[in-house]
């Protein structure tokens, strides 16, 4: 379902979303209002991703939203004005959420806005990101939660970890060349941007 929002006092512009020609967004997925889907895409079935309260929300080219995913965002305006605190700012634009290229949101993740997600980006199931910036390279493993931080370029989080102080966020593992998943998001973003190329030429309905 693609559809745009409604207008509220929280958001004055009703909008649908932009969605490449070469993205792939399945029936049983929900795409709303001021959302902005680039090249290679793979939406599956069950996520959601509306923005329709915090907007715009922002998916880059050869990432993928698997399976029960939700983006969503706290509200960016009221009356008109911006809520500033609940936006992020990546390469001179403003965001409710911004997820980078080539990010895999792995099943049942949510990411909920003021969020980023940058490049090369694998987030595991059921992974919960909340008012948090999480750099390029790293892997958030499954069932972690990371809320009020920044991540830097090149960490891990290991799976089932609670990260809510800066220290400890910057205090991650470093990813090296014998961490067992460095690897692991080529694979599933080869899979993912096959499967939107595929399910495009079979014209689903």
């Amino acid at each position: 379902m693609i559809h745009a929002n409604v207008k509220t006092d929280f958001c004055a512009q009703v909008k649908s979303p932009s969605i490449d020609s070469s993205t792939f967004v399945h029936p049983l997925a929900a795409v709303i209002g001021n959302v902005i889907l680039g090249k290679n895409i793979m939406v599956s079935p069950t996520a959601s991703v509306r923005g329709d309260e915090g907007q715009p929300i922002f998916v880059g080219d050869d990432s993928n939203i698997q399976d029960g995913v939700v983006i969503h965002a706290l509200e960016t305006e009221l009356d008109g004005k911006p809520v500033e605190k609940n936006l992020f700012e990546v390469n001179g634009k403003k965001y409710a959420v911004y997820i980078g290229k080539r990010v895999s949101l792995a099943h049942q993740v949510q990411i909920h806005g003021p969020s980023v997600v940058m490049d090369n980006t694998f987030v595991g199931m059921k992974v919960l990101v909340f008012k948090s910036f999480v750099g390029n390279n790293c892997v958030i493993e499954p069932a972690a939660v990371v809320m009020g931080v920044k991540i830097p370029d090149g960490r891990y989080v290991e799976a089932g970890a609670v990260i809510r102080k800066q220290a400890d966020a910057d205090n991650l593992p470093v990813i090296t060349d014998d961490y067992p998943m460095k690897e692991m998001n080529k694979g599933v973003i080869h899979v993912n941007v096959s499967l939107a190329r595929e399910y495009l030429k079979m014209k689903i309905k």
